[in-house]
């Protein structure tokens, strides 16, 4: 299959070329109008795959510097602002935990985790579906792409539980043994872990960077914390939803656990490699979550974890050099968060957030934040991506409700968890959604159906258990 698909890319093309030549709003510094142009066009062309997300990024980023939207007049500052996404902290802090996510699947530390939670809780098909969510959770925290989570660690383990118990991918009339039931979970459960720790996911840091232009702090702590109670009641009870309404034929599923003991046996005694993993996810739990006191940053904390992987020999240099994704995520990151950061200090954010809002100001913030909320939430239909999303829309949303009174920190963190909780509306929702639709043992109307419930379920969750908790915290 070609990269580049010509037709979509001409439609993003004359999508820009339209947005650039509408009459600039009063109130619009001229160059924030283009740059909106540019900005558009490269969310337009990353929704219809005109091309993959790191050539519509670069050429994002050639566009800003061709046309000096950054810097009218000056071509050498033009090229600098263009290139300023590479310097931001928080990219390579996604960057960073990409490399060391890396030790966990090479150590074969995150499948032996999967298969322990398998031996404990596997007796039933739910016990199953808790078990392989929990290893999802403890890796969460270390592995920001949720995708290399899911495709690289719990989805072959699940899969391979799956037929196991009988559930063929071929035999469309085995999905229902337990294949569809923990197909929907561990996706789903993929989802809430991804918005429980600000490394979980590329959105969320994404969504961190915003607010702070919006003069919204969140550390790695206050995310977690804030995320806590919503992020496991969501954990608790989705499996629990779904083996209601969704629920497996196969209900005891005795021969899990000794499939799980069989395949620990296979692996041997921990290795000193994973040890030291270990090791390192502990230093790295601690200087994320207590950094503050150290004084010491998220990503230089990241920095020194990556350091002990590589002098402990855990991970080499050609392990760093061959993790694609992270050096993708880098690239395509770093300038969709150059140009909403420069569409928020050209103004053009606050302009549009001041318009939007004045529509709302006759609303008490109290009704304001949930129409906010669900605007933002179902607008996912849209995306394929929660970053892009987040890149597209997060900015605007958040000074909106901020214009209107809603607490920042509160909406911040709600809006940053959107766009990943709502990834389970459709089969294209989020990167996992492709891995596990593809196997074939949910058909698209099931998916589509049981997803909108589950989005229900989450938002009532958030939105009832995390506006108690955050009252609790004082953050509203």
């Amino acid at each position: 299959m070609k990269e580049i698909q010509y037709k979509q890319l001409v439609a993003t093309v004359i999508f820009g070329l339209i947005i650039w030549f509408i009459p600039v709003p009063e109130g619009v510094q001229p160059n924030a109008w283009h740059l909106l142009a540019i900005f558009l066009a490269t969310i337009v062309g990353i929704i219809m795959k005109a091309a993959s997300m790191g050539t519509m990024a670069m050429l994002g980023i050639t566009m800003c510097a061709v046309t000096e939207v950054l810097a009218p007049g000056d071509p050498v500052k033009s090229i600098a602002n263009a290139l300023s996404g590479f310097g931001n902290s928080t990219i390579w802090l996604i960057g960073l935990a990409f490399f060391i996510a890396r030790g966990f699947i090479k150590t074969g530390l995150g499948t032996r985790l999967a298969y322990y939670f398998i031996r404990l809780f596997g007796k039933s098909s739910l016990g199953l579906a808790y078990g392989l969510n929990t290893a999802d959770l403890l890796l969460a925290p270390a592995i920001p792409s949720n995708t290399a989570r899911a495709g690289g660690v719990i989805f072959p383990i699940m899969k391979s539980i799956a037929v196991n118990m009988g559930s063929v991918p071929e035999k469309a009339e085995t999905h229902r043994k337990v294949g569809s039931f923990l197909t929907l979970s561990s996706y789903n459960a993929n989802m809430i872990t991804s918005v429980m720790f600000l490394t979980a996911t590329a959105s969320n840091p994404m969504a961190q960077k915003f607010a702070k232009d919006l003069g919204i702090t969140i550390t790695w702590g206050s995310w977690a914390i804030a995320a806590l109670a919503p992020g496991l009641a969501c954990f608790i009870l989705m499996p629990l939803f779904l083996y209601k309404f969704f629920p497996p034929e196969l209900k005891k599923t005795k021969e899990a656990p000794a499939m799980a003991a069989e395949k620990l046996k296979e692996m041997g005694p921990v290795t000193l490699q994973e040890w030291l993993m270990i090791f390192t996810f502990i230093v790295l739990l601690v200087l994320w979550i207590f950094g503050n006191l150290f004084q010491v940053d998220a990503t230089t904390g990241a920095l020194i974890g990556l350091c002990i992987l590589l002098l402990s020999g855990v991970l080499n240099w050609e392990d760093v050099k061959s993790e694609k994704s992270a050096w993708d995520t880098i690239v395509w990151f770093s300038a969709l968060v150059m140009m909403g950061s420069y569409l928020n200090s050209l103004g053009f954010v606050g302009w549009f957030g001041n318009l939007v809002g004045a529509q709302l100001k006759q609303l008490d913030w109290h009704w304001a934040f949930p129409l906010i909320i669900l605007v933002y939430s179902y607008s996912h239909y849209m995306f394929a991506s929660a970053t892009a999303q987040a890149a597209a829309m997060y900015s605007v949303f958040l000074s909106v409700g901020i214009s209107v009174g809603v607490p920042g920190a509160m909406l911040a963190i709600f809006l940053g968890a959107c766009p990943t909780l709502m990834g389970m509306i459709t089969h294209y929702g989020h990167g996992p959604a492709p891995i596990f639709f593809g196997s074939t043992y949910v058909d698209m109307k099931d998916w589509w159906k049981h997803g909108f419930f589950i989005s229900v379920l989450f938002l009532i969750i958030w939105f009832g258990i995390g506006g108690l908790w955050w009252k609790v915290l004082n953050l509203w």
